[in-house]
């Protein structure tokens, strides 16, 4: 954590080249595109048809490869500029997204409440039952599935880890006065199986992963279960967020939701919104840490940014402004961390060379 947080704010001894949002004329009159369901057809675009620079494209791919990465893509309205795989992966194999699949529960949460299975705004005991905590009722009542959204459920986060049996989630704070990164978000999975009658990973593949193409599956890793998919599968993803939830004319989460979701959820921090976090905000805090600090998260990324971002630096990248999606998976870039490093600053530079 140390290297995460002296990374971060030495970014901020520089200026923020990746503040402008604009988009070039390509990118602004071009139609999106969704690649279909079923089969490997999927539409590419040139860098020189963009109007980007060859010549950035080669150090991209050295930095990628030097920083352990297996799978890199960009999409620029939903048509592939660059898919890349290095140390054996390919575009078959499958990948585990770690925190980056936070946001697929955030998103079946979502279509969870249109369907009306459920209302974020209640308490979590209203679905999965009481002495899901070891707090005491009156403080246990206060947590809200929008708690678990945002990270402010006032779980106690460094004695007990991430383990979520009952008896490890013991009282910090008051739900909504404190915002820490805790793996109890997962109870929305517990709250989504109760509301609906299916299982999670049935309702998920039914709801999203099926429509929109997907592969992958729910899997234990390291005491947690994690999504497992191929490249393209989270490139998918990523399209339909940058589709605001539509896969071409179908709405697969309702508008409402997606802005929500994709903005400051609460006062504490503001780079944080239902398990995605936020670029170009003023102040951000970091796992593990009540620190904040000062500018954006990623000073080299566009301000617009949102982002799914998992242990060892798997991310999805979706920028509005750029009618772009960036994904990478892999080994952790330097030292195993949570969700953040100074690789995607890094990585912005080398991003940003490729069309500024």
């Amino acid at each position: 954590m140390t290297k995460i947080l002296f990374g971060l704010l030495s970014a901020f001894l520089f200026i923020n080249c990746g503040s402008s949002d604009s988009n070039d004329d390509t990118t602004t009159s071009e139609s999106m595109y969704f690649p279909p369901v079923s089969g490997t057809n999927w539409d590419t675009k040139s860098i020189s048809a963009l109007g980007w620079k060859q010549e950035a494209v080669q150090p991209l791919l050295d930095y990628l490869e030097l920083k352990h990465t297996k799978s890199f893509i960009i999409l620029v309205n939903g048509r592939i500029v660059m898919e890349n795989y290095f140390n054996g992966h390919s575009a078959t194999s499958n990948w585990y997204w770690a925190s980056t699949g936070k946001t697929l529960t955030a998103t079946l949460t979502g279509i969870a409440e249109q369907e009306g299975f459920i209302n974020i705004n209640n308490k979590v005991s209203n679905y999965i039952g009481t002495a899901w905590t070891a707090e005491t009722i009156d403080k246990e009542n206060l947590i809200t599935c929008k708690n678990l959204l945002t990270m402010t459920s006032g779980i106690e986060d460094i004695a007990n880890g991430d383990d979520v049996s009952p008896s490890k989630l013991t009282y910090k704070a008051d739900a909504g006065t404190r915002w820490v990164y805790h793996n109890v978000y997962v109870k929305l999975q517990d709250v989504i199986a109760q509301a609906t009658g299916q299982s999670w990973s049935n309702y998920f593949n039914a709801k999203l992963r099926d429509k929109i193409g997907m592969n992958g599956v729910w899997l234990p890793l390291d005491n947690n279960i994690v999504y497992f998919s191929n490249t393209r599968s989270m490139a998918r993803f990523g399209l339909l967020m940058l589709n605001k939830g539509k896969w071409d004319d179908t709405v697969i989460l309702n508008e409402t939701f997606f802005n929500a979701a994709t903005s400051t959820s609460q006062n504490i921090n503001l780079s944080y919104g239902y398990l995605w976090w936020l670029n170009g905000k003023s102040s951000y805090h970091l796992p593990q840490s009540q620190l904040q600090f000062p500018g954006s998260i990623i000073a080299n990324g566009p301000n617009d940014m949102f982002m799914a971002l998992g242990k060892n630096d798997q991310k999805i990248y979706v920028i509005p402004s750029k009618k772009m999606v960036v994904i990478r998976m892999g080994d952790a870039a330097d030292n195993v961390n949570l969700a953040l490093s100074d690789f995607d600053d890094v990585l912005w530079q080398k991003i940003n060379a490729l069309y500024k």
